[in-house]
């Protein structure tokens, strides 16, 4: 990688609240959803959960130290709900702001450019019991609490993210049933779809009423292919990225939702959440979109591959794509990163956007010397910078590129065996161990101001 062709971008670590944290119960937090669902027997592949997760409550200063080490442009981490709204409602706990407090300023002193997400997966569990995302009220909760948190760090924050992957949050959690809640149903991954882009736009508006400067979102887009070039698997892609890609940013930039899609899921369930007035809500314009790229996917009309995820895609699989793949056995095709870049700038731009998560899971391991080689992670990222940077030549008014993640992290329904961080931490006794990709990262963001 040629450092000189960084000019002008942003360049950055991230992580989420949820999965690094840990003090599930410090200053008045509250349970969120995660914190139940991993009680489930059998909902985590290892059995583990993230009470204490990477320590990063308790090592907030060590933290950002090794921030300031990378010598990062900025860093994008998510703010727990419940840490400021133990019930999701109601007055905000002043302790919990106080960690945020401490790490927006903490950034601040060393140069950093703070990017927070208002909503990273972890509903306050009290939410839950009415419905959580399939209730319409939480919308407005939402709002409530994106205003608040807007009105305590706003001086101090310019750029807010809403959600992070509303795909997954309604349809890994309300249709697969492989994140919390843990639902299986058509009728709620279509209506929390809905009600999440709901309160998208209500949190752009709470940001910024509250004075926030900058308001956003972040989706997880992927390049779809037909399995053949048979008629039927061609269908079968438009679907899917329909699910995918299309309900999504339709929703978000033009006010719409597709309607193959809303075909689709009015063969599985009522649409009568849709409410007159509330795409033009959830179309209140934004400030920029944040894109979390990892691999692209492939579709086909029946066979006895994976079950295509979300309502209305009955009978539609997902073949394994023919490619080098990383310890989840997700391909790696980084030319599909320009795809989605330069897709989402003809049919939904021109729009700032950020490359707000993008890295790859292995089996990293602290070798003999202390050192870990992460080989395959730096080839990973200088592929996908690259080809981010392909597509910023290209005309795509690209700000900013943040690998996924600063910190080895509890991985969701994975647990702890998947690393994706860039530091490697033991989960014992919390230290941390900087990988070869750190010292590459370090090494050219230093080359780059050089």
């Amino acid at each position: 990688m040629d450092a000189a062709r960084l000019d002008g971008l942003s360049i950055g670590v991230a992580t989420s609240a949820f999965q690094i944290e840990g003090a599930p119960t410090a200053d008045g937090k509250g349970p969120s959803i995660w914190d139940e669902f991993t009680r489930v027997p059998g909902a985590i592949a290892d059995g583990t959960n993230a009470d204490s997760a990477t320590g990063h409550y308790e090592r907030l200063d060590d933290d950002l130290d090794l921030l300031a080490w990378l010598g990062v442009d900025a860093y994008r981490f998510s703010i727990s709900w419940p840490r400021i709204q133990a019930d999701g409602r109601g007055r905000p706990n002043s302790a919990g702001l106080g960690f945020y407090d401490r790490l927006v300023d903490g950034l601040l002193e060393r140069d950093i450019t703070p990017l927070v997400t208002l909503y990273h997966w972890d509903l306050p569990a009290a939410l839950q019991e009415p419905g959580g995302w399939t209730a319409r009220d939480t919308a407005l909760r939402f709002a409530d609490y994106g205003a608040l948190t807007t009105e305590r760090l706003g001086d101090r924050v310019a750029s807010w993210a809403t959600l992070n992957e509303p795909w997954c949050a309604a349809f890994l959690g309300h249709h697969a049933g492989v994140h919390a809640p843990g639902v299986r149903d058509d009728q709620a991954a279509v209506t929390a779809a809905h009600h999440l882009l709901l309160a998208h736009g209500h949190g752009v508006e709470a940001i910024r009423s509250a004075g926030g400067r900058q308001a956003g979102i972040v989706l997880n887009p992927a390049p779809v292919w037909p399995a053949s070039d048979g008629e039927a698997d061609h269908e079968a892609a438009r679907l899917v990225d329909g699910v995918r890609n299309r309900l999504w940013l339709d929703a978000v930039r033009h006010g719409r939702y597709p309607a193959d899609i809303l075909e689709a899921f009015g063969e599985v369930a009522d649409l009568s959440c849709i409410r007159d007035g509330d795409l033009a809500v959830i179309s209140t314009p934004v400030d920029w979109l944040g894109v979390n790229f990892y691999h692209p996917e492939q579709a086909a009309a029946g066979g006895d591959a994976t079950p295509a995820i979300g309502p209305g895609l009955d009978g539609i699989t997902q073949p394994r794509i023919d490619a080098e793949r990383t310890q989840l056995d997700w391909p790696i095709h980084p030319p599909s990163l320009t795809d989605v870049l330069r897709r989402i700038t003809d049919d939904y731009g021109p729009l700032p956007l950020w490359i707000t998560e993008n890295g790859a899971a292995y089996d990293d391991a602290v070798e003999a010397d202390g050192s870990v080689r992460d080989d395959a992670r730096v080839r990973y990222l200088d592929g996908h910078l690259s080809a981010a940077l392909e597509a910023r030549d290209a005309g795509v008014d690209l700000r900013g590129y943040l690998v996924w993640s600063f910190l080895d992290n509890f991985e969701w329904a994975e647990g702890f065996v998947p690393r994706f961080g860039v530091v490697h931490v033991d989960y014992g006794t919390k230290e941390r161990v900087p990988k070869a990709s750190a010292h590459w990262l370090r090494e050219l963001l230093a080359a780059r101001g050089a």
